[in-house]
């Protein structure tokens, strides 16, 4: 079988959060079920930088206001079809974003064409290559499916969510320019709350759906973390998987990986300390063995947790514990972390913005690191934190709930556990994660052992490239 998967961003070409990670994994993941996988993404500069041989596969007249062309080409292990179309993804920079943080006002143009594109290549099949089905990501690449259900040819679709909060919503005047008949622009089609869902249209007329964890796929399908879309995940329950997401072991060893200062494994984990040396050297913070180092790493958002995080200081501070934060995003946040740094000296350490050798250093560091999100369709910052050794302490909610063991007086006397785990959006219960995190770091011998049980945990994607094989068999072959 083979799949053309479509997607705004794929690891290592283009990358703004964990969607490229896992578009950039999946193709891999698959392979070893007999999945054949080529990647569409639309032609930023830097993803034809990455495709320095592309050849050209299709020419299009008229692509929403301009021509274009499909080059296909090979790299990272990937095989990529580009939609080169200048008037639309010429432009350096953020994805989405012009250079003063507003949206691009022509996005639903853009990954309208996205859509357009790939409906035609899996309808038409391009030189030589035929395709079995799409698998198109989130609602940069939802317009695939509505295009796909209008088509001269039935293709089947399973449509990812990543993430239910990012909607794709434009007004109603954008649809006469989309290229869709009449009837689409309805509640059973593209129509969502009076103007145009590209998520929704992913959601209605894709074959099948899959979210990035079984507890965010019920979670979703509540009017408390529907987000306005509860009713019709409801409605398509049957259509709905909740399929985990999993990591690149071979990207993410401690053993092989060159970022850190010293590498080490499930067997021998004694290196680490060298590693929490080099990051306390690294943020300015107090080179001090004994104290539990804590560490975030990811967007400073209110999803995430960041401001509850931040009214944790003085638990983290009462349990001897040091702050280690990486990341950006929202400002006010972004400039309460840098505070919280300069008002803390050796006790608290923050980099704004985004560097993946400290990242990876952090996660072969640490001794644990915070995930307090308010809502998580799965997170990846746990999964690599498990890889790595540093306990994650995490709210749970989606992925989160189903990727760690709380490590409770019941599960620590059965030797179980990988981390410590609380109820979302409470200062006082995520203090109090912190605080059970730290007197077990202070008992060496069950701190190695949670530390082994995280090390062991399968955060590969084996299991779930099964999972995502059989529904897109069933989907072509049913």
């Amino acid at each position: 079988m083979h799949i053309l998967a479509v997607a705004s961003e794929a690891f290592p070409l283009i990358k703004t959060g964990g969607l490229a990670d896992v578009v950039g994994a999946l193709p891999g993941a698959l392979a070893p079920q007999g999945l054949r996988v080529t990647t569409m993404l639309p032609g930023y500069p830097a993803v034809l930088a990455a495709l320095p041989n592309a050849r050209s596969a299709r020419n299009i007249a008229d692509l929403f206001g301009g021509p274009a062309r499909l080059l296909r080409g090979e790299t990272a292990g990937l095989d990529i079809i580009a939609v080169d179309a200048p008037h639309l993804f010429g432009r350096a920079g953020s994805p989405y974003l012009m250079p003063d943080g507003r949206e691009w006002p022509d996005n639903a143009l853009r990954f309208a064409a996205l859509g357009a594109a790939a409906a035609l290549v899996a309808q038409d099949g391009l030189r030589g290559a035929r395709f079995s089905a799409v698998h198109a990501h989130d609602w940069q690449a939802g317009m695939a499916a509505a295009y796909l259900r209008h088509g001269t040819t039935r293709v089947p679709c399973l449509f990812t969510i990543h993430n239910l909060a990012f909607q794709g919503k434009f007004e109603a005047s954008v649809f006469p320019r989309l290229g869709l008949p009449w009837e689409a622009f309805a509640a059973q089609g593209l129509e969502y709350y009076g103007g145009v869902g590209f998520l929704k249209a992913g959601l209605w007329y894709a074959d099948a759906i899959s979210t990035v964890s079984p507890s965010y796929a019920a979670e979703i399908r509540t009017p408390a973390e529907g987000m306005g879309l509860d009713g019709l995940l409801r409605g398509r329950g049957a259509a709905l998987h909740g399929i985990l997401n999993g990591i690149d072991l071979a990207e993410w060893n401690p053993a092989t990986d060159t970022q850190l200062a010293a590498r080490f494994d499930a067997a021998d984990p004694a290196p680490r300390a060298a590693n929490k040396a080099a990051l306390q050297r690294a943020l300015g913070l107090a080179e001090d063995p004994a104290a539990p180092l804590i560490a975030y790493v990811g967007r400073l958002a209110w999803q995430k947790g960041v401001d509850l995080m931040l009214e944790a200081i003085p638990a983290i501070f009462d349990a001897g514990a040091q702050l280690a934060i990486l990341g950006a995003g929202e400002a006010q946040l972004a400039e309460r972390c840098a505070g919280a740094a300069a008002a803390n000296p050796g006790r608290i350490g923050t980099r704004i913005g985004f560097d993946e050798g400290l990242a990876r250093l952090i996660y072969g560091g640490a001794d644990a690191v915070l995930v307090p999100s308010r809502f998580e369709p799965c997170g990846l910052a746990q999964l690599c934190a498990l890889r790595y050794g540093a306990l994650p302490i995490v709210a749970r909610v989606g992925g989160l709930a189903d990727t760690v063991v709380d490590a409770n007086t019941a599960a620590l006397s059965q030797g179980w556990g990988t981390g410590f785990a609380c109820a979302p959006g409470s200062v006082a219960l995520l203090a109090e994660a912190i605080t059970r995190a730290a007197i077990a770091f202070r008992e060496p011998s069950i701190w190695r052992a949670l530390q082994a049980n995280a090390m062991r945990a399968d955060v590969s994607w084996a299991p779930s490239a099964a999972r995502y094989a059989a529904v897109l068999r069933g989907l072509v072959h049913g």
